[in-house]
């Protein structure tokens, strides 16, 4: 009797409201769906004659990381080596695929050579280490399905859409570059469209590009908070207000780039976002944190880990973040008083445009225009940044403040 074969249709498997249970698509494959969704390929056969005869089952994979053309093609190779006598499934010892964890670190390892800013790298590592992926860290790689992905998001995916979206992308290009290597084969179960958007609910709107900035009506008063404090991290974060400078490129401040004499810090160009050097002048209220740390310097650092375990390195990524937690400020970053710097520019000052945009190391002007400006203009940025200190000292004043062309009136 000839069995019917390619029951199922591809509609009805992406169905996301089919029943726990077994559906059959003919000669001998079934799919297995679970409850809550997970949907697995299963290859069905029996095993001896008469009372002995045993039902036996041989997973092919989940689904959609094993698509319904390839469980059929699978089911197929098993029936054929059903008939030569032999197990459905080959069981001879292959070379062992490698962990997720594995796999992950490889990526960073092979990506992060590109990346400019420590604190990138550590993202990675945290949000595809144990913070968030320990259960699937020691499983082989091609072994993770959407089940596992949606274990780790669920949890997530509403209180911290952000960093859920961003550890699902995380995920997905581990796995691309998985099946790239030859680990992995199927659809990735952490893509988007038209997988996980069908399995999770609609994200909260992510706010791309912006940290939570503290109004600068606020910041000469948190300033003098942070100047109470003896720890590495507030004077870090002092530096970085003062000199509206990026998180990375303060934690990473070596001594060799401090010219005490021209007043000057000259961040390189392979630690700038945009690849290019950056003079950065520096006032008296900079000058004043850095010469302590220098006559105590025990390393290139400027601002050194404030353990003994990490006295040779530089601070953590995490150290001004968490110093903010501490002084209870809200929801407000490190990198949002950068744009704290550029309203109080626009706002109380008479610079030009052009001047601010040059102090935060942003490029002004289409290519034609940049090729043509080849100063930096530091000059009348070291007198937008002694406004900038002046400001930052004044806190009694600070909302009727006005400074015409750098001067105040």
């Amino acid at each position: 009797m000839v069995r019917s074969l390619n029951l199922l249709a591809e509609t009805t498997i992406r169905a996301k409201e089919m029943k726990p249970g077994r559906y059959s698509d003919g000669g001998g494959l079934y799919l297995m769906v679970k409850r809550g969704g997970t949907k697995s390929w299963t290859f069905v056969h029996f095993k001896g004659s008469g009372k002995g005869r045993e039902w036996k089952e041989a997973g092919l994979g989940s689904y959609p990381s094993v698509s319904l053309k390839d469980a059929r093609i699978a089911a197929t190779n098993c029936r054929d080596r059903l008939r030569r006598g032999l197990e459905p499934i080959d069981t001879e010892v292959k070379a062992e695929k490698p962990t997720f964890g594995k796999s992950a670190d490889d990526l960073i390892a092979a990506v992060g050579k590109g990346w400019r800013n420590a604190k990138h790298k550590a993202q990675w590592e945290m949000t595809l280490g144990d913070a968030y992926c320990k259960r699937i860290r020691p499983k082989q790689v091609d072994t993770v399905d959407t089940a596992d992905i949606l274990e780790i998001l669920k949890p997530i995916w509403l209180e911290k859409p952000e960093t859920a979206q961003r550890l699902r992308g995380r995920i997905e290009r581990v796995l691309d570059a998985a099946k790239a290597a030859g680990h992995r084969s199927g659809e990735n179960p952490a893509l988007w469209r038209g997988h996980l958007q069908h399995l999770l609910p609609k994200r909260k709107k992510l706010s791309r590009g912006h940290h939570a900035a503290m109004p600068y009506v606020d910041v000469p008063a948190f300033v003098q908070r942070l100047r109470a404090s003896e720890a590495m991290s507030a004077k870090a974060m002092d530096f970085l207000i003062l000199t509206a400078a990026r998180s990375g490129e303060v934690l990473g401040a070596a001594w060799p780039e401090i010219d005490f004499v021209e007043k000057l810090w000259t961040v390189p160009a392979e630690r700038m976002k945009a690849g290019i050097v950056h003079r950065v002048p520096l006032t008296d209220a900079a000058l004043s944190i850095l010469k302590p740390l220098y006559e105590a310097r025990i390393n290139d650092y400027v601002f050194p880990g404030e353990s003994k375990r990490r006295e040779h390195v530089p601070l953590s990524v995490m150290a001004m973040t968490m110093q903010m937690r501490r002084m209870e400020v809200g929801e407000f970053t490190p990198h949002g008083f950068r744009s704290a710097f550029r309203d109080w520019c626009g706002d109380q000052t008479s610079f030009p445009r052009e001047v601010a945009e040059a102090a935060l190391a942003h490029r002004v002007g289409d290519s034609v225009e940049n090729a043509y400006r080849r100063k930096d203009a530091l000059e009348k940025r070291r007198k937008l940044m002694a406004a900038w200190a002046n400001y930052l000292k004044a806190p009694a004043v600070r909302g009727n403040l006005c400074l015409v062309g750098g001067n105040q009136i």
